[in-house]
């Protein structure tokens, strides 16, 4: 009878009514600041409303686990302080796992300046219709090394759902990432692989970015494989001037001013406007400032793919999709390139220079063409066999 007193009262306390949502954020946030290394910091199955940033600030070893991403459930709907749902920085090896963070005011789960940071069945997610007043990102590491995003979720981001910034030593595997602006991002970092995720439904799948006026000025030695990326068609609702307001709706994969990627082995169907698109920064029509950045694109390969797309002119209403449609029609390449090439990485011939190139081949359903954007458009034509390395 007293073991059976004390389970009720305990499912009481965390059963979201009165005390317990009063004091849940309290108690979690108390566990954070008082942890020790190898403490496991337990979250209860239930429904948790928070008002304020729950945060880990200098922690090594710590473990946060839930019940199970649709068990623990902390919702961030009615928060009055802080930008994120949760925040992580300055610390080392430490795990998330099991939960789900919802409708945080801004970013879902940012870590920042982590030695060793894993999100293990994690989703970051905002509720209702997706919108540009959603938080930027979902799952967001930012100048982290060794990050593993293992069996997440996001939904709903204005920004990006996945997002690994100015980062290294990166896995994404056996995700999913939908009706965000972007599902899955990984900008300016070094030696990352993403595979066997799933990206549907957003304006743009996977985008592999290097953008100027950031600390880590170049990323590469990226790979990307085994991936579904379909019927990512979504309106692009991030909020303007957001540079990924310029990704059309309808693209599959994005790739911009990047180095050393590697595309292979995904399913890359029904993205309606460009399934990959290989861009210099230039075709943004943005200035760059900053002189220690390369804004184009080259050492990239695309091979052993499978597109498909139904016929139709494109969904985006961008004018680079607007382009594209009047000089296609209803059947409109897989694959793009602006046109733009580094001529520091150009022989006298005009040629690429010995593993610089960019190669597109083996591609099952594969069409290609370049854009011809520095001309104005003037020359956009396919280019099918185009793509082939010299050397």
């Amino acid at each position: 009878m007293k073991k059976y007193i004390m389970l009720l009262l305990g499912c009481a306390w965390f059963a979201g009514a009165g005390y317990a949502q009063k004091d849940f954020q309290k108690k979690i946030q108390s566990q954070l600041i008082l942890a020790e290394p190898g403490a496991v910091i337990e979250l209860p199955e239930g429904t948790f409303t928070l008002t304020n940033t729950l945060s880990l600030e200098g922690k090594n070893n710590i473990t946060i686990r839930g019940k199970g991403m649709d068990k623990t459930i902390l919702s961030f709907k009615n928060q009055t302080d802080g930008a994120e749902g949760i925040r992580v920085s300055n610390g080392s090896d430490i795990v998330l796992e099991s939960f789900t963070v919802q409708d945080s005011k801004g970013d879902g789960i940012k870590t920042m300046s982590v030695n060793g940071i894993s999100f293990n069945k994690v989703k970051a997610g905002w509720t209702g219709d997706p919108k540009a007043e959603n938080g930027g990102y979902g799952l967001y590491p930012v100048q982290c090394q060794k990050v593993l995003i293992d069996h997440c979720e996001a939904t709903g981001a204005s920004d990006a759902g996945i997002y690994v910034g100015q980062s290294a030593d990166i896995i994404v595997r056996n995700s999913k990432a939908y009706r965000n602006v972007a599902g899955i991002e990984i900008e300016n970092s070094l030696r990352a692989e993403v595979y066997d995720n799933e990206a549907f439904e957003n304006t743009g799948g996977i985008l592999v970015f290097d953008l100027p006026d950031l600390v880590l000025k170049r990323g590469g030695q990226i790979k990307v494989y085994r991936n579904k990326v379909h019927d990512n068609n979504h309106v692009n609702f991030a909020p303007k001037g957001n540079i990924v307001a310029m990704v059309p709706s309808g693209t599959g994969l994005m790739i911009l001013a990047t180095k050393n990627v590697q595309v292979y082995q995904n399913q890359i169907l029904n993205n309606q406007s460009f399934g990959t698109a290989i861009v210099s920064y230039f075709t943004t029509g943005k200035q760059v400032k900053d002189t220690a950045y390369d804004p184009f694109p080259s050492a990239i390969r695309i091979y052993d793919n499978v597109y498909e797309r139904k016929p139709g002119t494109p969904v985006g209403t961008d004018p680079i999709a607007t382009v594209v449609g009047k000089t296609f029609g209803e059947q409109v390449p897989h694959i793009f390139f602006d046109g733009f090439k580094n001529p520091a990485l150009l022989d006298g011939a005009g040629e690429w220079t010995a593993g610089n190139c960019i190669s597109i081949s083996n591609n099952k359903g594969q069409s290609i063409a370049n854009l011809d954007v520095q001309n104005g458009f003037k020359n956009i034509a396919r280019a099918d066999d185009a793509f082939k390395c010299a050397n």
